[in-house]
């Protein structure tokens, strides 16, 4: 198997990873996990389900999900017989397989049994957790298999604060992403009326699911902050490192478009047909920041140990 074959199976792999991702922010807003009722992996006793929108919907992601642990499984054989030299890009691919396989258990048990909210809320993460190692797959394996360790020696050093930093923001999304998700499980998403402003006040009053999505809304905003130091730091600070700065111009855009992306999703709540794209974009984002903030966690590491 050749650079090239390599590359590909790892683009392919993230792929198939996002849609899977993809497919069960739709099977959550769409309320279609149970349409297969509570039987798993047929539906309804069928290998093909009845052709019913959420059968469909739920079906499509079991699909998607299964056929990313089949690349996941591929990955993971074609990196350790063929680029095991590059020993991060095996990590990343035993990380994508392990957590494709968690999260998928999670989502059998979701089906065969009600779980409560805070699990469900894991179950997300855990499928986040399984996308972005997939995407540190595919842009460690382009930037490894194309370009080689050489530009590692460019540039200045990474400072261990600067390194400190961007490990805290990657961990602290990963918190702010679980409190969505379990905004969402909870059905908690009316919470709060009106944004930036919850139900008109800077403060409100925090009972029931108004205390969680203000939670949530105080978390994000905290996010925010994190992001855009963090990338004002990679872009100026790193000049010689055009991949940082990618990386961090990347995050701050992402983050933006995260904060958007929330409160159209407050604004468009009553409204269902523009309220799924809202929620599905808003899920999106997130996963893609996520995703870039942890291959930054691992560059930053990488760099500040061929610097010292």
């Amino acid at each position: 198997m050749t650079t090239t074959h390599l590359k590909w199976l790892s683009y392919i792999t993230c792929l198939i990873m996002f849609l899977a991702l993809f497919g069960g922010a739709v099977v959550t807003k769409t309320g279609s996990g149970l349409e297969c009722g509570n039987e798993w992996p047929l539906c309804h006793g069928k290998l093909i389900p009845a052709y019913t929108i959420g059968s469909l919907i739920e079906y499509t992601h079991r699909l998607f999900s299964g056929l990313a642990g089949l690349l996941s499984l591929a990955s993971v054989y074609a990196f350790w017989r063929y680029g095991r030299k590059q020993k991060d890009l095996l990590v990343y691919a035993l990380l994508t397989l392990l957590f494709v396989v968690v999260q998928g258990g999670m989502g059998a048990l979701a089906v065969i049994k009600s779980q409560s909210a805070a699990v469900m809320a894991l179950h997300m993460g855990f499928s986040l957790i399984a996308f972005a190692s997939s995407l540190m797959l595919a842009l460690g394996t382009k930037r490894s298999l194309e370009s080689g360790e050489e530009n590692d020696s460019r540039g200045p050093a990474v400072s261990r604060g600067f390194r400190n930093l961007t490990w805290i923001t990657a961990l602290y999304s990963y918190i702010v992403v679980y409190i969505g998700a379990y905004v969402s499980h909870t059905d908690s998403q009316g919470g709060c009326s009106g944004w930036p402003l919850c139900n008109g006040e800077w403060v409100p009053e925090l009972s029931g699911g108004v205390g969680i999505v203000f939670m949530h809304r105080i978390a994000a905003a905290l996010l925010f902050l994190l992001v855009a130091v963090l990338g004002h730091l990679a872009f100026w600070r790193y000049k010689g490192l055009a991949e940082l700065r990618a990386l961090g111009v990347s995050a701050v855009t992402l983050c933006l478009l995260q904060v958007l992306s929330g409160a159209a999703v407050v604004h468009t709540l009553y409204n269902e047909r523009l309220y799924i794209f809202a929620a599905l974009a808003h899920i999106l984002l997130i996963a893609g920041l996520f995703g870039v903030l942890c291959y930054m966690s691992v560059r930053v590491w990488q760099l500040s140990k061929l610097k010292k």
